[in-house]
């Protein structure tokens, strides 16, 4: 009976494996049947495999290759240095009691012998992971913002204890459960997490639970929380302000989901200012999901429409050089005929198309910033002291 049941445990584990090779891009599915591996009530081994008996059912552990190292240790590094267990412990945890000279000599002889402290051990004695979680957000339409964002992180985080896991979210519908996850295994010390809506249920979990988090992007949550976001009030005014300064009259927000608070920001501040000015405005809101194609061919339809705008705001890059190159396409001068303002998060939109005027977020700054504020989270520090705004950047082409 036990072989039996051993048996359809092994042939499901193989029709786990044969799923993932046919559905490599279906994480989802395959997350599902590996949960569903652990808990098969697996039935103790036969009593050949028990006793050591024989068979061919066993297999043999093969010996460490001869001359093959130990991992460090701090027993190692100890022995390297001459000093005790508890100097060389206090230095690598950056004991600002020790001297200058000790904790150098430590630090050389740690990077000699390549010692990487033992997670499950430090978790064990201090109960932290050493690690932060970005929950990364799998829609952004910026060119290179979790590039940019990633370097700035890890930028941040170098020569620190801490080290950093993503995870990424393949659509936009604030689910909670990575961020559940990690509070629930406790698989990181603090998280950072983007593209908030403006009653996002991922920072009430994290409130909730009371665990440290920064999330680039503010909400409307009256509990105060650490975050760091762009001014994008200001993006959209300052954009607004310049086309009226060079003679528009009938202006267009191009800008994508409408789901996150940012998008409600820019959207307010556009008309405001719009209407302080006493220009028309309209708003087309592309949601995340159509075309590059189809952005081009809607740009081509408003370049001979009746009622097409003297100035464009786009809120993106990549939606920008498709609503470019279709008013290219229909015989618009971009820059003269249209005048034209995107944000910018690298330098593709003016390497193609330089005659364009861009507002510039810095999201390698914006990573720095969300890890500082994070690790501050982290020491205790309260959340009110921990909210900053980025400032837009223009960059006027004439």
């Amino acid at each position: 009976m036990q072989f039996r049941r051993t048996h359809r445990v092994f042939t499901f584990t193989f029709s786990v494996l044969r799923d993932i090779h046919r559905h490599r891009q279906a994480f989802d599915h395959v997350a599902i049947h590996i949960v569903s591996l652990q808990i098969l009530d697996i039935p103790s081994a036969p009593a050949h495999v028990r006793t050591g008996m024989p068979s061919k059912m066993t297999k043999t552990r093969t010996p460490p290759a001869p001359g093959a190292t130990k991992r460090a240790t701090l027993k190692t590094i100890a022995e390297l240095t001459g000093l005790s267990l508890s100097t060389v412990s206090l230095s690598l945890r950056g004991g600002t009691t020790l001297k200058e000279e000790t904790r150098r000599k430590v630090a050389e002889a740690a990077a000699s012998v390549g010692y990487v402290p033992d997670r499950a051990g430090v978790r064990l004695r201090t109960g932290k992971t050493n690690v932060i979680a970005l929950v990364l957000d799998g829609a952004e339409d910026s060119i290179d913002f979790s590039r940019y964002l990633i370097q700035g992180i890890g930028h941040a985080i170098k020569g620190t204890r801490y080290h950093l896991t993503v995870i990424p979210e393949f659509a936009r519908n604030y689910s909670v459960d990575s961020v559940r996850y990690i509070l629930d295994n406790r698989t990181a010390d603090g998280v950072i997490i983007t593209h908030t809506g403006a009653r996002d249920p991922r920072v009430k979990l994290l409130m909730d639970s009371d665990f440290p988090f920064v999330s680039h992007g503010r909400t409307e949550f009256f509990t105060p929380h650490p975050y760091h976001d762009f001014h994008s009030e200001l993006f959209a005014e300052m954009a607004v302000e310049r086309l009226v300064a060079k003679g528009c009259s009938n202006l267009m927000l191009l800008i994508g989901d409408d789901r996150t608070n940012n998008y409600h920001n820019i959207v307010t501040a556009f008309e405001r200012t719009a209407a302080r000015l006493k220009v028309e405005t309209r708003v087309m809101d592309h949601s995340t999901g159509i075309t590059a194609a189809d952005t081009r061919a809607f740009a081509q339809e408003l370049a001979n429409g009746p009622n097409r705008p003297d100035g464009i705001v786009c809120g993106g890059e990549m939606r920008a050089i498709s609503v470019v190159a279709g008013l290219t396409a229909a015989g618009a001068k971009v820059g003269k005929d249209i005048q034209f303002i995107s944000k910018q998060t690298s330098d593709i939109l003016w390497s193609l198309f330089p005659q364009v005027d861009t507002i510039e977020e810095d999201v390698y700054a914006a990573g720095l910033e969300l890890t500082r504020l994070l690790l501050r989270r982290i020491e205790g520090e309260p959340a009110e002291t921990l909210q900053t705004l980025a400032e837009p950047i223009p960059h006027w082409r004439d």
